[in-house]
């Protein structure tokens, strides 16, 4: 699922001045609101010591059903506690969290993207996770103060056509696509979410001014644009251009349907940069939740091998091989372990401010 091209920021920003003009008559609290900004830090939140077959929690998914529902029905024939999931945008489930205030009834926000956990987590709505949970995934893919988890991950690669390109003929960086040499020759898809988390990225990374030289070099190398990263995958594969911006899983839907012939690969850029970031769908449990125990247990489950597994292979619903971010999980024989991607340093909850990207493609003549 892509996320919404409304912006993060400004759903967020609505959703908060809804939620104080519709608010109904309350005693006032004596501790500041979950959707207020810098709140007190929530307690962590134990791991649960019975069983809790029979409680139901509120999971509000920007994951597709059609990827996730297969698991979350695993999980409730596994632990008996049952699942109301609720789909929808990221953006727009965030912005219906805030609106909800003290009496959303989600216990679990699980996000497509990290720069939505980090814009909630910002607004004070997320309870800190036990280490016991967090310390399983790499802190490269979890909040710095704990207060969401990345379940799964998704790299940016400059995929490519094989019968015309090796890996050697490709830039070190992303920033040497803007080399006149590539001029006629690059795919990208600006109004993708993955597109635009990317540019954000790069904006958090390199800053505004740098990002904007890359775009405006790539949009005067006659970039083409595709509606999405399956149309700018086929593009490479076709010949059509010989180089295209994509999140890495795309490739193995497309080895798996039409064999290893398949003229296109992935490449991570050599240098380390904002090209080759790994973003992830993550996910944290409401401070206002009246079910922690039973939440917790389901974020403790998709961190399981077993639910890791599923999400490694091949599932439903287009999201397939996505990397698993817990150890000793096996992955596409064909897919770069994580641990070899070289990926810049950036705390993912960075990545809110879309309201900025959209207003620097825009500016720069990309949308």
């Amino acid at each position: 699922m892509k996320l919404s091209h409304v912006s993060l920021t400004a759903l967020l920003a609505l959703a908060a001045a809804t939620a104080v003009a519709c608010a109904s008559p309350t005693p006032a609290p004596t501790s500041a609101s979950p959707a207020q900004a810098n709140p007190a830090p929530a307690s962590t939140i134990p791991q649960p010591a019975q069983s809790l077959a029979g409680q139901t929690i509120t999971v509000y998914s920007g994951r597709a059903e059609d990827l996730v529902g297969p698991v979350i029905e695993r999980f409730t024939r596994d632990t008996g506690v049952k699942v109301n999931a609720r789909y929808g945008g990221t953006s727009e489930l965030a912005a219906a969290i805030l609106e909800e205030g003290r009496n959303s009834p989600a216990d679990v926000y699980w996000a497509q993207d990290a720069g939505a956990l980090g814009a909630l987590a910002q607004k004070g709505v997320l309870a800190r996770l036990p280490d016991s949970i967090l310390t399983r995934v790499d802190k490269r893919f979890r909040s710095p103060k704990g207060e969401w988890v990345g379940i799964t991950g998704r790299a940016r690669v400059a995929a490519y056509n094989t019968k015309k390109l090796t890996e050697k003929d490709l830039p070190d960086s992303t920033f040497g696509f803007t080399d006149p040499k590539w001029k006629g020759r690059i795919g990208w898809a600006p109004t993708n979410g993955s597109f635009q988390a990317f540019v954000t990225a790069m904006r958090v990374v390199d800053g505004e001014a740098k990002t904007r030289q890359w775009l405006e070099g790539v949009k005067a190398n006659g970039a083409k644009a595709y509606r999405n990263n399956t149309a700018v995958l086929l593009a490479v594969a076709s010949g059509e251009v010989d180089v295209g911006f994509v999140n890495h899983y795309y490739l193995y839907a497309q080895l798996k349907e039409k064999g290893t012939s398949f003229p296109a690969r992935n490449y991570y850029p050599r240098a380390g940069d904002v090209g080759g970031m790994v973003n992830v769908a993550g996910a944290g449990i409401l401070a206002t939740s009246k079910n922690k125990d039973a939440a917790l247990k389901f974020v403790d489950y998709m961190l399981s091998s077993g639910a890791q597994t599923y999400f490694a292979g091949d599932a439903p619903g287009g999201d397939a091989y996505e990397y698993p971010l817990i150890s000793g999980v096996p992955i596409h024989v064909e897919l770069t372990p994580l641990s070899q991607i070289k990926t810049p340093d950036i705390d993912l909850s960075n990545l809110s401010d879309l309201e900025g990207t959209l207003k620097l493609l825009r500016d720069s003549g990309v949308l």
